[in-house]
């Protein structure tokens, strides 16, 4: 399915054509970009193991997370996995950038998948950190969502790999994704 535009208009739409993709294919796992967890509450009690990945403490504001304490404990509460952690794709190799300018790698990568859209680019990105993290299974299918700023507009069926396999990644299938990029 593509979407007109992006955005979190497409949010109900997209957890929905995620949770039916899930229910097909037979697929337990789904990770969820979500950096204050509203878009992570769309998955919570349908059956599914979530991961909800955030943006790293720090990300807006020096020593701060986006996510409030108490969308935390009321995620976890419902079972959903919470990962924070650096970003796969950015880290040191934005630092670098940041400080001395150039390009690297990382970002090499990062601005490739973006030729798809940042959502495809994000649901890589957090279904590769989840298995690093030992979130879901390795080998495994798993749906990934995310969206282009805010809330979801994107989802899809990865068999991720870790970050020093990342280029083992397979993108098995694009759920929905914005026309617009």
């Amino acid at each position: 399915m593509l979407w007109k535009k992006k955005g979190p208009e497409n949010t109900g739409v997209t957890a929905r054509a995620a949770l039916k993709k899930a229910t097909d294919l037979d697929i337990k796992n789904i990770i969820v970009a979500s950096n204050t967890g509203k878009t992570a509450q769309y998955f919570v009690d349908k059956g599914f193991f979530i991961t909800c990945v955030t943006h790293h403490s720090g990300f807006k504001t020096p020593g701060e997370n986006e996510m409030k304490r108490e969308m935390r404990e009321q995620l976890s509460a419902k079972g959903v996995q919470i990962l924070t952690t650096t970003h796969l794709l950015a880290g040191v190799d934005r630092a670098a950038r940041l400080k001395f300018g150039g390009v690297y790698p990382a970002e090499i990568i990062a601005s490739s998948l973006r030729i798809l859209g940042q959502g495809i680019k994000v649901c890589v990105e957090i279904a590769c950190m989840a298995l690093d993290a030992g979130l879901i299974p390795y080998g495994e299918e798993v749906i990934s969502v995310a969206g282009s700023v805010h809330g979801a507009d994107t989802a899809c069926v990865i068999v991720p790999a870790h970050s020093h396999q990342f280029f083992d990644t397979t993108i098995k299938e694009i759920i929905c994704m914005p026309r617009e990029k």
